[in-house]
């Protein structure tokens, strides 16, 4: 007879509180000082409105977001879960080594360290003897911010034994909070960078809303070998970034 698995119990209100928490952008690891080259590209010319914003935040959820980050969070937070140390230290090292300007690189250490730092002060009242905290803290060269957010949901989480994987919705919640946390940032830094106002923020924030399921889909069924983080325009123009000029966010 065929292994019957148990129905996953659905998420604690706690949990669901932590991952609203994870989400704000008032969450204190610098989120909203980085315009990941958006600002560049309003300085280029590319993005000039509300109609050029909301293409360019849709284009990089999809094209980037979806195919990177959002792919690592999904295969670290059941990596925490089992403790398997080996399997985030590979997917910490590969968002450490696809990173492609100085500039993304640092803001996803920085981000990282940042999260791993609001996680040890509120690890007396989660899990104050977790041996997971000194294992992310100790990643070399830092423990970057997608392996950093998914250590700090499963620590709200039961331990998986063995090497089964986490249930498919927790994995979803999960990555609704990363992705909608990303979205408030990047909808921020397009009303201060085009600029533009609140209603037309609102307008591109429900539009990254609607297309956000459909790409945390993507991230879910992305095998390793299909992980990629290959974007050229947004290389191009951050490497232009971190030597603009002007500037209104963190290079």
């Amino acid at each position: 007879m065929p292994k019957v698995l148990a129905a996953a119990a659905p998420l604690s209100a706690a949990a669901r509180l932590q991952l609203m928490w994870l989400a704000s952008p008032a969450l204190p690891v610098g989120g909203f000082s980085y315009s990941e080259v958006l600002e560049a590209a309003v300085e280029s010319g590319r993005v000039t409105n509300e109609a050029t914003a909301g293409a360019w935040l849709r284009d990089q959820l999809h094209l980037s977001l979806a195919r990177a980050d959002l792919a690592v969070v999904a295969k670290a937070l059941p990596a925490w879960q089992r403790h398997d140390l080996g399997r985030v230290t590979e997917l910490n090292d590969w968002v450490a080594h696809t990173r492609e300007t100085t500039e993304l690189k640092l803001q996803a250490e920085q981000m990282g360290r940042s999260l791993m730092e609001w996680v040890r002060n509120r690890g007396a009242s989660v899990a104050p003897n977790d041996p997971r905290l000194a294992q992310c803290a100790g990643l070399k060269p830092a423990p970057t911010w997608p392996v950093a957010f998914a250590l700090a949901v499963a620590q709200c989480l039961p331990d998986t034994p063995g090497s089964t994987a986490s249930h498919s919705h927790i994995v979803k919640d999960t990555l609704l909070s990363f992705a909608f946390g990303w979205a408030e940032n990047m909808v921020q830094a397009a009303i201060k960078s085009v600029p533009l106002g609140q209603s037309a923020g609102q307008r591109i924030l429900q539009s990254l809303i609607d297309e956000i399921p459909a790409a945390i889909d993507h991230a879910c069924a992305l095998p390793d070998s299909q992980r990629q983080a290959f974007a050229p325009m947004l290389a191009i123009l951050s490497s232009q970034h971190e030597t603009q000029y002007s500037r209104l966010f963190r290079s």
